[in-house]
């Protein structure tokens, strides 16, 4: 391994440990997310405190963590094997994050950002295959388990050279989601309209609690 390869690994890994949504919740004078809600610093918690604009700030951060690294060690001519070393340092970063005592989201803003950096056409098809799974299931957590699932195929036909780096980002993303495919074969994992309907009927308790279970989910 080359001395830049290993300083972009690393870089990869600090980047991915630094927090968007503590970083914007700040800059936004929202209360911060580790101390409200669900108490996870993620997308997800930062639309319930802070609304959509703040959320999808969030989501662009985590996407950008993934994405930038692995473009920077494409363009210095990384071997592809240490691209995918790169990916999976980043989304290491934001699930472990050091800066915050190891303790972050399941990666998949971050995975979906470093794929995005190997091509917009395998981009919009990742893209396209969480959106159609979530529409015709509508489990958000099978949308990223399917993505995953295929992303190395989808890699395969397009640039068989990224194939092998994509399937460990892919088995990562996997991993974390082993509870929510425990709940989906139990059947226990709640739609997302089913959650929308319901909203408006509870308590604030109720609220508190849903919000803990659906941040597992997410």
């Amino acid at each position: 391994m080359s001395g830049i390869a290993l300083a972009m690994i690393i870089f990869a890994y600090l980047l991915g440990s630094v927090s968007g949504a503590i970083l914007i919740c700040r800059l936004a004078g929202l209360p911060d997310p580790r101390l409200h809600g669900s108490g996870n610093p993620g997308a997800t918690n930062v639309l319930r405190i802070g609304g959509k604009l703040a959320a999808a700030g969030v989501l662009i951060f985590d996407v950008l963590k993934g994405m930038l690294p692995v473009w920077f060690a494409y363009l210095l001519n990384i071997p592809y094997f240490y691209l995918g070393i790169i990916a999976i340092a980043a989304c290491l970063g934001h699930i472990y994050p050091v800066f915050f005592h190891f303790k972050g989201g399941k990666g998949v803003a971050t995975a979906f950002g470093s794929i995005a950096a190997i091509g917009w056409d395998l981009t919009g098809l990742v893209a396209g295959t969480w959106l159609l799974t979530v529409l015709l299931s509508g489990y958000s957590s099978l949308g990223a388990i399917v993505s995953a699932l295929v992303a190395p195929f989808y890699v395969w036909w397009f640039k068989p050279e990224f194939t092998f780096p994509v399937a460990m980002l892919s088995c990562l993303v996997l991993i974390r989601h082993h509870d929510n495919i425990q709940r989906l074969w139990r059947g226990q994992e709640s739609r997302i309209w089913q959650k929308l309907k319901k909203k408006r009927a509870k308590t604030e308790k109720e609220i508190i609690q849903e919000v803990k279970e659906q941040e597992k989910e997410d």
